[in-house]
């Protein structure tokens, strides 16, 4: 087996479609590094649990989540192509023609560049304004603010890899994940430069995150009430619903999370302020 080659292991049930990033020699023999395709997860397995698998083939899992990222863009583009048709229906007057509108800007900070690339992909697709930027998540504690004050977004996602302690009964001890007191600098960071929940938006956490001790920093949202492993495309819906919304209007939490892949498990918050503005008139000059 390469790097590249797409994997299943044998003893989680080929639950999980990996790619193999790293191949390392220990006293035991060969250890293969993984990453998840869709799922933001790292793990390590020997050469005797893998199966090798093409590209173009999935699991039942993964044939799920497609469905739903489709279903979701779906529902997405077309609850907002008929809002505009319902309020040209409703109202035709010709100065509705003028209106126009800005969703929030996002900042999308990422500790893994495949992932990143995934969602700036798709907030394309949604057509939001977004910065990417590849950072590791242990330096994202130091490059936050700067980037901050530089971008002026009103969203901030600060995502990347985690992972709690295999066997651990405590799950509020940060010390027992890889990467969770990292996201916790990242937002203390920014609310000591803006404690308006309403004036900046965060989201912090990966796969199995210390879902509470990154809200207790300041966050909007984070992962993971459930220690649930998330989507990679999950912040990404997010931010699309936060975006749209109408800075008027209060997102309740049930809304925020509805096109998410993982949900309630994967990700949960605080009701939030939209940071989508009207204006009014358009220029006839663009």
């Amino acid at each position: 087996m390469n790097i590249g080659d797409i994997v299943v292991r044998k003893s989680y049930g080929k639950d999980i479609t990996f790619k193999i990033i790293e191949i390392k020699e220990v006293n035991e023999g060969i250890i293969y590094s993984l990453k998840g395709i869709d799922l933001r997860i790292i793990a390590d397995s020997p050469e005797d649990d893998l199966e090798l698998v093409s590209d173009n083939s999935s699991t039942e899992r993964e044939r799920t989540f497609s469905r739903k990222v489709n279903s979701s863009i779906r529902n997405i583009l077309l609850s907002r192509g008929g809002f505009r048709s319902e309020v040209r229906s409703i109202k035709p007057n010709p100065t509705n023609e003028l209106a126009f509108g800005r969703p929030g800007k996002i900042l999308h900070i990422d500790g893994d560049p495949e992932y990143l690339d995934v969602c700036l992909k798709v907030y394309k697709q949604l057509m939001l304004d977004v910065v990417g930027k590849n950072i590791a998540e242990k330096e994202q504690p130091k490059a936050i603010l700067d980037l901050v004050k530089q971008v002026k977004p009103d969203i901030v996602v600060i995502t990347g890899h985690d992972s709690i302690a295999k066997g651990t009964n405590n799950y509020t001890d940060l010390n027992n994940y890889k990467n969770s007191k990292y996201f916790v600098e990242s937002v203390i960071e920014l609310r000591n430069y803006e404690s308006s929940y309403d004036d900046l938006v965060i989201f912090a956490g990966a796969c199995q995150s210390c879902y509470e001790a990154i809200l207790d920093a300041g966050a909007n949202f984070a992962s993971s009430p459930n220690r649930i492993l998330i989507h990679c495309l999950d912040p990404v819906f997010l931010c699309e619903r936060i975006a749209y919304t109408n800075i008027e209007k209060v997102v309740s939490i049930q809304n925020a999370l509805e096109n998410t892949i993982t949900g309630t498990k994967g990700i949960g918050g605080l009701q939030t302020r939209g940071k989508y503005r009207e204006g009014f008139p358009k220029s006839p000059y663009i």
